[in-house]
């Protein structure tokens, strides 16, 4: 039930994040607008307040209660060391929501091949913490510069090696540069801070709000697959569908067929429709989902 005056303070991440973070609200049903240079941006819904926050801030704001909650990668997350509720893993098939790798890379033609070739060389990365501790755990004691952007420019003259995030390898290629090992993979989480989970009214407004988010972000790989089936076959072709459940089969007109509708990975239908034909459906149809509650 909604309390006049109550807001939840939400962070939206700046940046690379930004733009496919108004589409995940969009697919979620909200009305997430970032426009000029304002910081804070409008949503259609009263009980919500937006800031835009760089994901490199965004769990330090959040640890502080300056945020009820936020969107922020894992790895600037643990970088920044705050301490903060994680709700949820919002990875998603969209540009900036896949998994990204953090990567320890050197040139190709380097003579460096682990980690243990660079006690005492110079490593730039933008994450100084993640790989102190990388280091750390591999007993390596190196030099590590904080880097201000190219990064993967700098070896061999600038630093013998990098930490760098990536999400294709595309620029490390463009750049002769070799994978040596992956120090973090990381996604964008939902975040939370303890003390706004103990108000009831917030925690119940994050938990909706957070269904919401994840139910697009599971529709994201899911289609629903509509067909018609003989009765005779229907046992062959429900052998065919990994459905999430039970596939709701619901009769016809014609009492000898049958519809049946299932959910799928959307990775699976191309495979997946050419054997349901053979196996007698007919009238197949591919259908996008927008949510996904499972």
């Amino acid at each position: 039930m909604k309390q006049k005056g109550k807001q939840l303070r939400l962070g939206i991440p700046k940046g690379s994040l930004q733009e496919t973070t108004s589409k995940l609200f969009a697919y979620a049903g909200y009305d997430l607008r970032i426009s000029g240079r304002s910081y804070y941006p409008e949503i259609d819904d009263e009980e919500i307040h937006c800031v835009l926050i760089r994901p490199q801030e965004m769990a330090r704001y959040v640890a502080q209660g300056v945020l009820d909650c936020g969107i922020a990668g894992l790895d600037w997350i643990l970088e920044s060391g705050a301490d903060v509720k994680e709700l949820a893993d919002l990875k998603a098939p969209w540009p900036s929501y896949r998994t990204v790798r953090w990567v320890m890379a050197c040139k190709e033609d380097s003579e460096f091949k682990d980690v243990k070739d660079l006690q005492g060389k110079h490593i730039a990365t933008e994450a100084v913490g993640m790989t102190k501790r990388f280091l750390a755990e591999h007993d390596v004691e190196s030099s590590v510069e904080f880097s201000w952007g190219a990064t993967e420019v700098k070896p061999p003259l600038l630093a013998d090696a990098i930490v760098d995030v990536s999400e294709t390898g595309a620029s490390l290629k463009d750049n002769n540069l070799r994978i040596m090992h992956v120090v973090l993979e990381s996604t964008p989480r939902f975040i939370a801070n303890h003390d706004s989970l103990q108000d009831d009214w917030k925690n119940d407004k994050m938990e909706r709000l957070l269904m919401m988010l994840k139910s697009a972000t599971a529709a994201a790989t899911r289609v629903t697959l509509s067909m018609n089936v003989p009765h005779d076959q229907l046992a062959a072709v429900i052998t065919l569908l990994p459905a999430l459940g039970t596939p709701t089969v619901s009769t016809l007109a014609d009492k000898e067929w049958v519809e049946i509708t299932t959910v799928v990975n959307d990775k699976q239908v191309r495979e997946l429709i050419p054997k349901l034909y053979q196996s007698g459906a007919r009238g197949i149809i591919e259908i996008p989902i927008n949510k996904l509650i499972e």
